[in-house]
């Protein structure tokens, strides 16, 4: 099981996780790494900060927080983000993101 520690940070009582946010795509999916950031896919455009409030969506429920507990910190017009998830457990958080690509693997597996 590969660890994920060095796409976050633990600080306050807050995990700061760093992403890579593909917009624009058919589905939104965790697909795994893109260097030291956990790779998003997010179907919203990136328009109005949409694809912004989406990744924040998928990495509250991902975390198992509220959507008002998710801040971004920096890359509001970068593909590279840092979101800010207030009262995360990064146990809880590490295994969930293991899981979302796990299944992510397994539908483009199916798809082949």
């Amino acid at each position: 099981m590969p660890h994920w520690t060095d796409c976050y940070s633990v600080t306050d009582e807050a995990i700061v996780v760093d992403v890579q946010v593909q917009p624009r795509a058919g589905r939104t999916a965790v697909l795994g790494r893109h260097g030291h950031a956990l790779k998003l896919r997010v179907a919203a455009p990136p328009v109005d900060g949409r694809a912004n409030e989406a990744a924040a969506e998928l990495l509250a429920e991902l975390a198992g927080v509220k959507a008002k507990a998710v801040t971004q910190v920096s890359g509001e017009k970068s593909q590279l983000k840092r979101f800010r998830l207030a009262g995360a457990d990064p146990e809880v958080f590490e295994r969930a993101i293991e899981t979302a690509v796990e299944q992510s693997d397994d539908r483009s597996y199916r798809r082949r």
